[in-house]
């Protein structure tokens, strides 16, 4: 069994090769890479493809097997406080780097920039209005089919509270569910294997298009960005792991890395969502935090977006020879914790959002979008791993707070004697599983839901 599960080492081995071989194509023959463009596209779909049944199957069953809906609410009020704070301290740093390297000194604006500029600025604007009815899907299988996380989260929730209500009537229902998150789980790990060709694809393609000229005018924002995101990471939220949960960033990384190998070669951190939930139920964190914490924090813990956003909107400003004054940037930084909720996870997005946040607050500097064009891409790579990272962690410290994490497991998890099951994606590791018996249909939950069971 083992063996047949090492096999999985060398699809990401080849995902390596494929980047390596993807960004020669780039530069030796920039025209054909252009074309290999949707290759990588179609993959990225295939993965977006899963995620609104993923993330259905795993809130549901999670949800459903909570005795009372106040745990839950604690759980997600715990969550989306904590991600209102990190979001903040995300955007404050970029602030902080932004005027210390000031990028954007010395660049002009030309009119193709401006064009590129204004593009991206339409209809990217959106109130908080149309953000919050966004949420509500226009029916129960429309959320399904439009992609969006939030109105999947929406319907997911209410499907696990009524379920919860049913009591043992719904049950049933738990676990057909349970069966149709293994089948979900196993058609993603069978897409997995288009990974090598779908990273060639994307990164031939974006290479071919940018070329050398735009990542040397502009290599000092990449570089500052890169680095600073590192630190944020790194110190930061590594600070606050090793504190709270007693961790070490690395080996969290590290247990990971195969889904960082994965969003570097697709710059989207949505094409990990499926693996990551499945990777911190194996790690030992309780089915509802997992359920709540990962898709809810891929809509409001972008701490990598709020990066970028605070230090590219004062690279388009020095860049446009109108700096912003201090109170000009705590005006935007506060402006921005709003705008930056509800980006997607997706390549692009964040560009879509700063264009959009410029226009509501500095409208003459819409038209400097441009200048951030041609090394978004580049950006969006460091972008998606920071708002990865940050989930990641996030789902262990809500975990702790609400002590629905299983300590010893962790460890062990992360000391590698317990590994991740690549073949079905599925974590069961109840007392049955681990004794050798057949699995059970809906895992038999940890922590607040034992507690639930025997009346505490």
């Amino acid at each position: 069994m083992a063996a047949r599960r090492d096999r999985t080492h060398y699809l990401y081995i080849a995902v390596i090769v494929a980047v390596a071989l993807g960004i020669l194509v780039g530069f030796a023959a920039p025209g054909v890479a252009v074309e290999l463009k949707p290759i990588g596209t179609g993959f990225v779909n295939l993965i977006k493809m899963m995620i609104s049944p993923v993330i259905f199957c795993t809130i549901v069953l999670g949800v459903g097997s909570v005795r009372k809906a106040a745990k839950v609410g604690a759980v997600g009020g715990l969550a989306l406080g904590y991600f209102m704070a990190m979001s903040t301290v995300a955007l404050a740093i970029g602030l902080v780097v932004g005027n210390i390297l000031e990028p954007g000194s010395g660049l002009h604006l030309t009119e193709a920039t401006r064009e590129a500029g204004a593009a991206q600025a339409t209809g990217a604007s959106e109130s908080t209005a149309d953000f919050l009815l966004g949420i509500i899907p226009t029916t129960i299988v429309s959320a399904f089919t439009e992609g969006s996380v939030l109105q999947t989260l929406m319907v997911a929730l209410l499907a696990g509270f009524a379920l919860q209500a049913m009591g043992s009537a719904g049950e049933p229902v738990l676990r057909g569910i349970g069966h149709i998150q293994r089948l979900v789980f196993r058609m993603l790990a069978m897409i997995m294997w288009a990974a090598p060709v779908g990273a060639f694809g994307a990164i031939a393609a974006v290479v071919g298009e940018t070329g050398l000229d735009a990542l040397k005018s502009l290599a000092i924002i990449m570089i500052g960005f890169y680095i600073t995101c590192a630190l944020f990471v790194f110190v930061v939220l590594g600070a606050l792991l090793r504190l709270v949960a007693g961790l070490n960033i690395f080996t969290l990384l590290k247990y990971l890395g195969r889904e960082f190998l994965l969003i570097l070669s697709t710059s989207s951190s949505e094409s990990a969502l499926p693996r990551l939930i499945a990777k911190m139920e194996h790690l030992g964190v309780s089915k509802p935090v997992v359920g709540i914490t990962v898709p809810t924090g891929y809509s409001f813990n972008l701490d990598g977006t709020a990066i970028y956003l605070t230090m590219a909107s004062l690279f388009i400003a020095e860049g446009m020879g109108d700096p912003l004054s201090i109170g000009e940037q705590v005006s935007l930084l506060l402006f921005m914790i709003i705008a930056s909720k509800g980006a997607a996870g997706v390549t692009g997005a964040g560009l879509a959002t700063l264009a959009g946040g410029l226009q509501s607050h500095r409208p003459e500097l819409v038209d400097g979008v441009g200048l951030i064009v041609g090394i978004d891409r580049f950006m969006s790579e460091a972008r998606a791993m920071t708002n990865f990272a940050g989930n990641a962690v996030a789902t262990v410290l809500v975990g702790t707070w609400t002590k629905e994490i299983d300590k010893q497991r962790v460890n062990e998890v992360l000391a590698g004697k317990i590994p991740f099951d690549e073949k079905t994606l599925v974590d069961d590791h109840g007392p049955a599983d681990e004794a050798g018996d057949a699995p059970q249909s809906v895992p038999e939950p940890r922590g607040l839901e034992k507690a639930d069971k025997a009346g505490v």
